[in-house]
């Protein structure tokens, strides 16, 4: 299998993965009126858009052999993928922020935290294989994609904490103030992505 062949089944895989993911998030928070799991709904539809981008990318590469055509593809997906590292930037802050405002408990939610558990196993995986194809690639646009994934491993991390704390102890904070620590790194990337650097 070639690298862009193995890269185009990763990004498929992940936009598959993440389509579940949302549809999953957002029946479960909905259920259980949670506004963490309905935002990692959102988030997900989120990183639906970049792994679309990343799929035309990878697709413009395959059908051409014309240096400028790929590079140029590449600036702009790389792009793309900073404006939606900025988006879940944004919508980390507001997500954290409507819920400690809120003050709302939400009902506790197993499927909620058997998709975080999930999504904590299948995304790290992804993201590491990625990274791999990407720098055989020299594709900073798929690198920055695999990072995106990373970000979904972090905030399915913090959503099983925050699902579980609030189940077991009722500690119904713990989710947006843990998510709040990734937003510097969020913005870090998306702004570097913005700007086309490695």
């Amino acid at each position: 299998m070639t690298l862009v062949r193995r890269a185009l089944w990763l990004v498929g895989a992940t936009l598959v993965y993440n389509v579940i993911e949302a549809v999953i998030a957002v029946w479960a928070g909905t259920e259980a009126d949670s506004i963490a799991l309905l935002g990692f709904g959102l988030d997900s539809v989120i990183e639906c858009a970049a792994a679309a981008v990343l799929l035309w990318r990878l697709w413009v590469e395959t059908g051409s052999h014309d240096a400028e055509r790929i590079e140029k593809a590449e600036r702009r997906a790389h792009r793309f993928v900073g404006l939606t590292f900025l988006a879940l930037a944004a919508y980390v802050v507001v997500q954290a922020a409507l819920n400690v405002a809120s003050g709302d408990r939400p009902e506790s939610s197993t499927v909620g935290i058997v998709l975080a558990a999930a999504s904590l196993v299948v995304m790290p995986l992804l993201a590491w294989a990625k990274l791999r194809t990407a720098a055989g690639l020299g594709s900073g646009a798929l690198r920055a994609e695999a990072r995106e994934t990373l970000a979904c491993a972090y905030l399915s991390f913090t959503l099983l904490l925050g699902l579980t704390l609030n189940a077991a102890a009722g500690w119904w904070w713990a989710d947006p103030v843990a998510a709040l620590f990734m937003v510097p790194w969020l913005i870090r990337e998306g702004l570097e992505g913005v700007r086309g650097e490695d």
